[in-house]
């Protein structure tokens, strides 16, 4: 086991034993093996596509499989030995139909020709000796690089994944992992081989992030500003978490007159905001904040838990029969859903207690994306323009159980009052709940949404840019970004690809970036860590 793709990776260098995110050691190795088999598969894809064979089931598949190895997905051995096989069926699939069209497929890679272990236990073994990210090159920083590719790319499929849901496909995204992936083989490449790619990398992430907004607003509507309760009714309940707003809706409509309130958890608090989800009367309100506290959360909460796009550590006993998963969301022992058929949850939800009691902790605001901001651009300008605004700090992305994350809520309680904070992400459970008051009416605390709206936080920075007449960079804006998993290393190769400069990016930087391609980093985008306490960040900013 080798393992170093999220940020609390052990003693900032890799997990090698088991995973802090509590993945065992034959799960990250499984999980190598399955990339592997992707690489391999992925160079007959790649000819296939020039003899103008693209095949959406092999597409569909390859993000898929990509996004179950994200951190906190898939903890299920027995579902990645499914995953692994259909590669190589796809594989010879594709083998086949090239020769047909008389193209290459006399690869001399091993990865070409994998032929994998037919038990769990003999897939860890195969991937404890593939020693695959170390094996990846023997130039730290060209090794350093095509990880930063292969994290970027699970990011990627993520999204991409979100969005094909949606009904929005694009299959140049499939077609670039399938170069990338079939780079990550390649011997003697330079960093100026390796950079363009990162930042196509960037590109496509874009394009991503764009079609799975349009699957989110082309669905549900335009987020509106909207007051989500953080308290509680007496009713059965559901909470759900994850991101996948179709299993959100879905599971409002299979719940429906049913005497059951649905509760968000995490990434799911600004689904309140979408119209056509909010028009469920029983879409009540919001209990939780991120995955770092879900053990204490839980056991708390009177009803059933459903899992849509990541896991939990290992579940506790105490409420592990009352978990269930769904899409690529596995662990050994807990109840996973196929088919989309929640009934099983309505019965446990019906079985339960619920809630006996009303609470009124208090409420959040939410649905601050694109459309909303944009909506009173003309007062932000003007706000600007006669300096009651004095800048813009994005603070956000991913949350996490490791110390130094309580820096994102010192800033943002440190942040003057003539400035306002957006946020998006797991990150802003930080400080999600804090009332900062407005600025002309104007909210200093602006919830975005998930962590892939970031298209729109970009969006916004954009309008704001051709408003003021100058670039991004010139934007009294400051990107104050937490990161955690690959989705936010997708999202930094974005913000890189638009030629963003001077994020601040924390609690630590990520163990997979060389020296050299830090300096790199440094050099070309300005790129830094957050300083040791939020005020002297704030120095550095406002002067």
């Amino acid at each position: 086991m080798y393992c170093n793709q999220c940020e609390q990776t052990a003693k900032g260098i890799a997990c090698t034993t088991v995973g802090v995110c509590g993945k065992k050691e034959d799960i990250a190795d499984i999980e190598d093996v399955l990339i592997y088999a992707l690489c391999g598969m992925s160079l007959f894809a790649h000819e296939a596509r020039q003899k103008g064979i693209i095949d959406d089931t092999v597409d569909r598949f390859t993000m898929e499989a990509i996004f179950s190895t994200l951190t906190n997905v898939n903890f299920d051995p027995e579902r990645f030995v499914i995953l692994i096989n259909k590669v190589v069926e796809l594989r010879e699939s594709l083998k086949t139909r090239i020769a047909e069209a008389g193209g290459t497929v006399d690869f001399d890679h091993p990865a070409a020709s994998f032929s994998p272990a037919d038990s769990v236990a003999g897939l860890a073994k195969q991937g404890a000796e593939l020693q695959f990210i170390p094996n990846l090159d023997s130039d730290e920083n060209i090794r350093s690089l095509k990880q930063t590719l292969l994290y970027g790319l699970k990011g990627i499929a993520a999204y991409a994944d979100h969005a094909s849901i949606l009904g929005q496909n694009d299959p140049a995204i499939a077609g670039f992992t399938y170069e990338a992936l079939s780079a990550l083989l390649a011997e003697g490449l330079t960093i100026a081989d390796c950079v363009p790619v990162a930042m196509k990398a960037g590109e496509i992430n874009l394009r991503a992030m764009e079609l799975l907004d349009a699957g989110n607003t082309g669905t549900y509507g335009h987020p509106v500003p909207t007051s989500v309760p953080l308290g509680h009714r007496p009713n059965k309940c559901i909470l759900i978490t994850g991101h996948d707003l179709n299993d959100l809706e879905l599971l409002l409509k299979q719940t429906e007159g049913k005497g059951i309130d649905v509760y968000t958890h995490g990434e799911m608090l600004p689904c309140h905001g979408y119209p056509e989800l909010k028009k469920y009367e029983h879409f009540y309100g919001h209990f939780g904040t991120a995955w770092q506290n879900q053990h204490k959360e839980f056991p708390n909460f009177p009803g059933p838990v459903l899992f849509t796009t990541n896991c939990i550590q290992k579940p506790k006993d105490e409420y592990k029969d009352r978990i269930f998963t769904t899409g690529l969301v596995g662990w050994p022992g807990v109840a996973h859903i196929e088919g989309k058929d929640f009934s099983s949850v309505v019965d446990k939800a019906l079985a339960m207690d619920g809630w006996q009691d009303d609470a009124d902790n208090g409420s959040v605001m939410v649905g601050f994306a694109r459309n909303a901001v944009l909506g009173v651009a003309d007062k932000v300008i003007e706000a600007v323009k006669n300096k009651d605004i004095r800048h813009f700090f994005l603070v956000g992305g991913c949350d996490g159980a490791k110390p130094g994350r309580d820096y994102f809520t010192k800033f943002v309680e440190q942040v003057p009052d003539d400035c306002i904070v957006l946020t998006l992400a797991c990150g802003k459970f930080r400080f999600f709940d804090q009332d900062l008051g407005d600025i002309g009416g104007i909210p200093r605390l602006l919830d975005v949404g998930q962590c892939n709206d970031a298209y729109s936080a970009i969006q916004i920075a954009v309008a704001l840019a051709g408003a003021f007449e100058c670039e991004v960079n010139d934007l009294p804006l400051s990107m104050i970004i937490s990161w955690y998993e690959q989705k936010a290393a997708a999202i930094l190769l974005t913000l890189l690809y638009l030629g963003i400069k001077d994020i601040r990016l924390g609690p630590s930087l990520p163990a997979f970036i060389s020296p050299a391609i830090l300096d790199f980093l440094v050099m070309t985008f300005d790129i830094k860590p957050v300083a040791a306490t939020p005020e002297e960040d704030l120095k550095a900013i406002l002067g």
